[in-house]
């Protein structure tokens, strides 16, 4: 769930895997795209949405991806998934299949967050001295 820089809207992701934004506190859900995209969030943590079509490899299956988050600067994106693989990516990446710029793998991950004093080198270097 993340609120815009605003707080006048909230996106959420379902269980069916639609990405859905509400007006806050009206509750009411925004359905028009062009709006949506105008949208400043304050935080990302959605694995869905145009910003993040490129985090989903060509063979993932919706359920592959657990968890998201764009980093304070807006620039980064580390995702974790069901086989235990961190990436690093640009943020936005609209372009399908995208390449990682990092990668590492650990145990099937189901929540991650960027500390906000992390800058992408700092998040390079950790992967690295992990040595996993």
């Amino acid at each position: 769930m993340d609120f815009s820089a605003d707080s006048s809207y909230l996106q959420v992701s379902t269980g069916s895997y639609k990405r859905q934004v509400y007006e806050v506190p009206s509750g009411k859900q925004l359905v028009d795209q062009a709006v949506i995209d105008r949208i400043t969030w304050a935080t990302w943590t959605s694995v869905l949405g145009d910003e993040v079509i490129g985090i989903w490899s060509r063979h993932a299956e919706k359920a592959d991806v657990n968890c998201a988050c764009v980093s304070h600067s807006g620039i980064n994106l580390v995702t974790g998934d069901d086989f235990g693989m961190v990436k690093l990516f640009d943020f936005p990446c609209p372009e399908k299949f995208v390449r990682t710029c990092f990668c590492m793998i650990t145990r099937s991950t189901v929540d991650i967050r960027i500390l906000s004093c992390f800058s992408r080198r700092h998040m390079m270097e950790i992967f690295s001295s992990l040595n996993l």
